[in-house]
């Protein structure tokens, strides 16, 4: 039995990760263009070459993962070991370096590619350990339910508090006003993202102190990796799930990358001010993305209910094809209908909220359906799947976010043509739209029903007893 303690625990894990993932898919791509001093194109570029080979790096921290033996299991040791690398590098990320040109670049390469490469490191096992904490699905429920719960809390906090930090830091200081070799504003995004570190590497210790791991496989003996590469490769909900998880981050990335964008050049949230709440001053883009992380919250709390009484592929078609009709009408807003961008970001961010607890489950489910088909339960290298989905996805969806900003003719800090906002708005609406439908027509495939896991979680039972 999985008890409250141990379910927070699990649920601080993601807490750290996500606070440094939304960070990443709202203002990244922006400090690159507008801080850092980096074309659009260049960013995009950068985007797709570092994740795709991020990508990769996942499945192979899903094997190391699993041939790990410790005191404290297979994938604790990881939270454990690279929470403290985890915070420097994501400092070290939006850190300007007292260079330019070409070698600005390489930096930015360099510590974009170390960043995703511990990104992987710590999650993979990160993700893993759900698989090895219950092997009562119901419990993975809750399990993923508290990850997702925090995961927003942890993302609506630092994107709520995100601007008024680089304020408070100096960040809207003119750009002319140096604190050491950074100008203002540079010197305002890296002591915000450092404060957001030293938080991070806290929730993966307490991640660390406060889970267990429990789940046995019913095969003990090692297996050599071409099996486990074999059984995973004729897996087929894993390759359903992929497909599903990365149109979803497709769909969330290209909203989450373009929303600083849509407000300073299409709704010009400079003409509101300042919005003071509590004595913090906030501005229109990150009230929009709190905001979508609160309706989040509601989507993870709606998931369990809904699922349980309908079954996750229902539950998951559902919210998407809702997102993608939503997304669609999103498109004719003017930018002065504040209140209706407001409502259809949270209606569109509930179903977005809904589907992710689901995501893990499921990749939980096909940890069970592999064991019981093959015998090899070969937990890391299913869930790094669910990493890679998301790598892949975050690439497709910044990468064309930078490649299409320059294509519409974005100039940064600059006045934008009627193609531009046109293009800009697209972000927020068209494009996730598509991303939203793919993934409804994977899940449609996807058949592993509750049904047929309830005889799965039986028959494994039967197994390891023996």
């Amino acid at each position: 039995m999985i008890k409250l303690k141990e379910n927070i625990g699990y649920g601080f894990g993601d807490m750290s990760s996500s606070m440094f993932w939304k960070i990443f898919g709202a203002y990244l791509m922006i400090f690159y263009t507008d801080i850092f001093g980096l074309s659009a194109a260049a960013v995009g570029v950068m985007f797709a070459v570092t994740r795709v080979w991020d990508s990769v790096f996942d499945p192979v921290v899903g094997v190391i993962a699993d041939r790990t033996e410790s005191r404290w299991g297979k994938f604790r040791p990881y939270l454990l070991y690279l929470a403290i690398p985890f915070g420097l590098i994501g400092m070290l990320t939006f850190m300007t370096p007292p260079c330019g040109g070409t070698m600005k670049l390489v930096y930015a390469y360099v510590t974009y590619t170390l960043m995703m490469m511990v990104y992987s490191a710590i999650n993979v096992p990160y993700a893993s350990l759900l698989g090895v904490m219950s092997p009562n699905p119901a419990e993975r429920n809750t399990l993923a339910t508290y990850r997702m719960m925090f995961a927003y809390i942890g993302s609506f906090i630092a994107l709520l508090l995100f601007t008024p930090m680089v304020k408070s830091f100096g960040g809207d200081r003119p750009a002319d006003v140096m604190v050491g070799w950074m100008t203002a504003p540079q010197f305002g995004w890296f002591a915000t993202v450092a404060v957001i570190a030293i938080m991070c590497a806290l929730l993966f210790f307490a991640c660390f102190a406060l889970t267990r791991e429990r789940v046995r496989p019913v095969k003990e003996e090692k297996t050599p990796l071409k099996n486990d590469i074999r059984d995973l490769i004729h897996n087929r909900p894993w390759w359903i799930l992929l497909g599903a998880g990365i149109a979803s981050l497709v769909f969330n990335s290209i909203r989450d990358g373009a929303t600083v964008y849509y407000f300073k050049y299409f709704v010009d949230e400079t003409a509101f001010g300042d919005i003071n709440f509590l004595g913090i001053p906030f501005v229109l883009s990150g009230l929009y993305l709190a905001v979508g992380q609160a309706a989040n919250i509601i989507g993870v709390l709606l998931a369990a209910p809904i699922s349980n009484r309908f079954g996750k592929r229902r539950t998951f078609m559902a919210a998407m094809i809702i997102a993608t009709l939503l997304s669609v009408v999103f498109y004719f807003f003017d930018k002065s209908q504040l209140v209706a961008i407001f409502v259809f970001q949270a209606l569109i961010s509930i179903c977005a909220g809904s589907v992710f607890p689901l995501l893990w489950s499921m990749y939980a489910d096909c940890a069970d359906y592999s064991e019981l088909k093959t015998g090899n339960r070969a937990t890391g290298l299913i869930f790094s799947s669910s990493s890679m989905s998301q790598k892949f996805g975050w690439a497709i969806g910044t990468a064309l976010t930078g490649i299409l900003l320059s294509a519409f003719g974005f100039v940064a800090n600059g006045t934008q043509n009627p193609e531009t906002i046109k293009g800009i708005k697209m972000f927020l609406s068209l494009l996730p739209a598509a991303g939203a439908l793919l993934s409804f027509i994977f899940i449609m495939c996807y058949p592993l029903s509750e049904e047929k896991m309830k005889a799965i979680t039986k028959d494994l039972e039967e197994k390891r007893k023996k």
